[in-house]
C-alpha cells in the first residue's frame, strides 16, 4: 500500500505527460525503473527517455556511486537488455571495461582514475580498490548468468538467464545455505546449452530461452518428458519449467 502511495506521489511530482523524468539523467531513469515507480501505462514512453539519455551520452554510462548500482538491473526492469549488454561490454571511457582494457585488476573509484591523456586524477579521492562500482555483479550474476532468489534463503530460485549479444558463454555459480546453485550456458551457433544445478532440499524455476517448448530437451529428452522437469509455461521466448534439486543439462535453439 505505501508503494503504491508513493508510486503516485511520483509520478504526480516528476513523470512528465511525454514519459520524461523532470530534471533527471541516468540515474533518476535508473532508480525509478529499478524502484517499480512507473505506472505501467507509461513504461513504453518512459523507456524510451531512458534509453535516450543513454545515447546522449554515445551510448556510455554517465552515473555515478547511487546510480551505476541500479543502472544494468533498471534496463533489465524496463526490457532493453540489449542496452544493458551494450553498456556491460563497452571498454572506451567511462566503462567498466575501461579500467581492464588499461591494465586494472581492482575496482577504481572514479570512472577517470587513471586516462591515457591526463593520467591520475584527483589523488584527494582517487582509491584503486573502491568496490562500489563492482555493484555490476549484481547484473552479471541475476541476469547474464541468471541466478535469483525465488523465496528467502534461495529455498526456491529462479534461473533465468539474459543472452546478450558480445557473451558467447556464462559460468556462473552461487554458494547459498542449501548448497552450491550452479547456472552455465554456451551458445553454438542456433543452439544453447544450459547446465544448470540445483542444491537438496530446494525447487526451482527455470526460463529456458526457446522458440518453442518442442525445441527444448532435458539430458537429450523432450523437456516435457524428462524426469523431475515439469513445464509450465512460454514467457517472453522462455521455456519456463518447475525443477526439484538436482543437476540438468537443457538445449534449445533461442
Amino acid at each position: 500500500k505505501l508503494h503504491d502511495e508513493v508510486k503516485a506521489a511520483f509520478a504526480r511530482e516528476f513523470l512528465q505527460p511525454d514519459g520524461s523524468l523532470k530534471e533527471s539523467s541516468q540515474t533518476g531513469y535508473a532508480l525509478a525503473f529499478s524502484m517499480g515507480l512507473i505506472p505501467d501505462e507509461m513504461l513504453g514512453k518512459s523507456t524510451e527517455k531512458f534509453v535516450g539519455e543513454i545515447q546522449r551520452f554515445n551510448w556510455h554510462l554517465a552515473t555515478g556511486f547511487i546510480g551505476t548500482p541500479r543502472l544494468l538491473p533498471a534496463l533489465n526492469a524496463a526490457g532493453r537488455n540489449d542496452v544493458a549488454y551494450r553498456l556491460l561490454l563497452t571498454d572506451t571511457y567511462p566503462s567498466w571495461l575501461f579500467p581492464v582494457k588499461n591494465g586494472a585488476t581492482t575496482m577504481w573509484e572514479r570512472w577517470n582514475g587513471w586516462t591515457p591523456d591526463k593520467g591520475f586524477g584527483d589523488i584527494g579521492m582517487n582509491s584503486y580498490n573502491h568496490y562500489a562500482f563492482g555493484a555490476v555483479g549484481e547484473y552479471l550474476y541475476g541476469s547474464g548468468g541468471g541466478i535469483q532468489e525465488g523465496s528467502p534463503g534461495y529455498k526456491s530460485i529462479i534461473v533465468k538467464p539474459v543472452i546478450g549479444e558480445g557473451l558467447e558463454w556464462a559460468k556462473t555459480s552461487f554458494d547459498s545455505i542449501n548448497g552450491k546453485i550452479v547456472s552455465n550456458w554456451k551458445r553454438e551457433g542456433e543452439k544453447l546449452t544450459m547446465d544448470v544445478t540445483i542444491p537438496p532440499n530446494t525447487t526451482a524455476t527455470v526460463f529456458v530461452p526457446a522458440k518453442d517448448a518442442a525445441s527444448v530437451t532435458e539430458s537429450g529428452k523432450p523437456a516435457g518428458e524428462a524426469e523431475g522437469v515439469k513445464f509450465l509455461r512460454m514467457e517472453n521466448n522462455a521455456a519456463v519449467y518447475a525443477v526439484g534439486s538436482g543437476n540438468y543439462q537443457f538445449q534449445s535453439q533461442p
